[in-house]
Formats: C-alpha cells, sequence, structure tokens
C-alpha cells in the first residue's frame, strides 16, 4: 500500500458513444461502470457499431442528463429529447468491435434526427439492463461487464500526463480529445502505467491494460474536423508506441459499486 497526495480531479460520462461527454462533480459506479455511460449508441443499417471513427462530426453532438430525460442538441436543429433509461422497444442485435449483443431500437423520429444531422442513414440504440456484454476474459473475471464502450468499465488518465504531451505539441490539446471517465492528478507523468491495483474514495480498482488510441484523438472537439497533421497522435507515436500501437490511459475494472466525488484521494496498493 502506497500513501500518495493523488486525487480524483475529473468525472467525464458519455450517455450516447462518441458523442460529447458531461463532466461531473460526482457519479454512481454500477455493475458496467459509470450510471448511464454509453447505454446509448449509433449504429449503420447492418448493426455496425459507429463513432467519431467514421463520423468525427458526432463530436460536435451535446449531451445533457436532467432528471430522467437525455437531452441531446446539435447547431441548427431541434433538441432531441429521450429517456435516461429505456425498458421497452424492439429487440435487436448489434455488434461493437467483434461483439455482438442484444440492444432495443430507438423509435424513427430519433433515427431521423440523428440521420439528418449526420447526413447519413443511422439507427440509434440502447442497452438494456438484461444484456450483459463480457469484458475481454483475457483481462477480466467472468461476471465483468461493460456497455457499449470499446472494451472496459472505465477509462483513467493524470493530468500530468496530458500535460507532457502537450510540451511536445506545437498546439496544446484539451483531455477531452481522450475521452476518460476518470482524471487523477498529484502523480508523475504516466505514473498510471505503473499501477496495477489503486482504491478512489472507498473503490477498489483493477489497472487492467493499457488504452491503445485511435484517429478519434485527432478529432477536434470545437469543430468535428480531424486535424491534417494526425496530431496528438503522431507526437504520441514517437515516444508511446508498442507493439505497432500508441498507449496514453490505463483501462480500469472497478470492484463493486458505490460513489466517486471529485477531490476523493486515490491510494495506490498495488504497482505492476
Amino acid at each position: 500500500m502506497f500513501m500518495s497526495d493523488i486525487s480524483l480531479s475529473g468525472i467525464h460520462l458519455y450517455p450516447l458513444k462518441s458523442a460529447r461527454g458531461i463532466s461531473l462533480d460526482q457519479t454512481a459506479l454500477v455493475s458496467r461502470g459509470m450510471a448511464y455511460d454509453r447505454r446509448w449508441m449509433l449504429v449503420d443499417t447492418k448493426g455496425r457499431f459507429l463513432t467519431q471513427r467514421q463520423l468525427p462530426q458526432m463530436a460536435l453532438i451535446h449531451t445533457q442528463l436532467e432528471s430522467d430525460r437525455l437531452v441531446l442538441q446539435a447547431q441548427g436543429h431541434t433538441d432531441l429529447v429521450l429517456p435516461s433509461v429505456m425498458d421497452k422497444g424492439t429487440s435487436c442485435e448489434v455488434q461493437v468491435w467483434e461483439d455482438r449483443c442484444r440492444a432495443l431500437a430507438a423509435d424513427e423520429s430519433a433515427n431521423r434526427w440523428f440521420s439528418q444531422v449526420l447526413n447519413q442513414a443511422v439507427q440509434l440504440v440502447y442497452m438494456p439492463d438484461e444484456t450483459r456484454r463480457q469484458v475481454d476474459q483475457t483481462y477480466a473475471q467472468s461476471d465483468d461487464i461493460t456497455s457499449f464502450a470499446d472494451g472496459f468499465p472505465l477509462l483513467l488518465i493524470s493530468e500530468a500526463s496530458l500535460n507532457n504531451l502537450n510540451q511536445r505539441l506545437e498546439q496544446a490539446v484539451p483531455m477531452r480529445r481522450f475521452r476518460p471517465n476518470l482524471v487523477v492528478t498529484g502523480c508523475e507523468p504516466y505514473a498510471e502505467d505503473q499501477w496495477k491495483q489503486i482504491r478512489i474514495g472507498d473503490i477498489l480498482f483493477e489497472v487492467v491494460k493499457p488504452c491503445s488510441r485511435c484517429i478519434i484523438t485527432t478529432v477536434d472537439p470545437e469543430t468535428g474536423v480531424r486535424s491534417s497533421n494526425r496530431e496528438p497522435l503522431r507526437t504520441l507515436a514517437t515516444y508511446r508506441r508498442r507493439d505497432n500501437q500508441v498507449f496514453f490511459g490505463q483501462n480500469l475494472i472497478h470492484r463493486g459499486n458505490g460513489a466517486l466525488t471529485i477531490g476523493d484521494a486515490v491510494e495506490i496498493i498495488e504497482l505492476s
């Protein structure tokens, strides 16, 4: 057990996969990650997931939770209001990477809204409680599940790591380029690479796998346009490449449910 002055400085929720996130002061952790995190997702006409990889303009779709409603906003369009939790709808099969799972299809009015915003035919789907998408068993226990996240319930990045990257860039980038759930402060750059088990507040976390980064990091969240010079991915590749992948941040699996609050102490239990 390692005492430290590290603390939780950011909490970010993404109700719709690949849309703009919401910064919170507090969050609840449930079985598949943060409550409401990436339970909604867009798919193409074949049920395959869509993100900023194919549709960088998704970065401009704002999300807002209001009691039992999820409000989506896009410039030039009226707001779309959805339930924050959906328990009825037409069942369909969708694909996230190699995983196929059951989802509930939203109604046609929601599909029209997104199709107009994105200029492409898309389908909005929701992951109901009955769907249990298992985390890769190479890194997880048999009962570990996640939402429509790429693969793990939570992603953590330290402020120091971003600051170190920005010192190498001609133009600094904000943390939201990397879409973490949890941000910590008070450690050295890339200290999170060495963590194996940590506690934040009262909740234990396994630090299971570094996060490999993709072209989404090159999308400017203010404009929805990819950088022509592939930054910051190009610079990251000069010093964070391993096994032909570029890593930044760490994927976590939580051991138990509960609440997280900005300012919670981060305790390093075990190093890798």
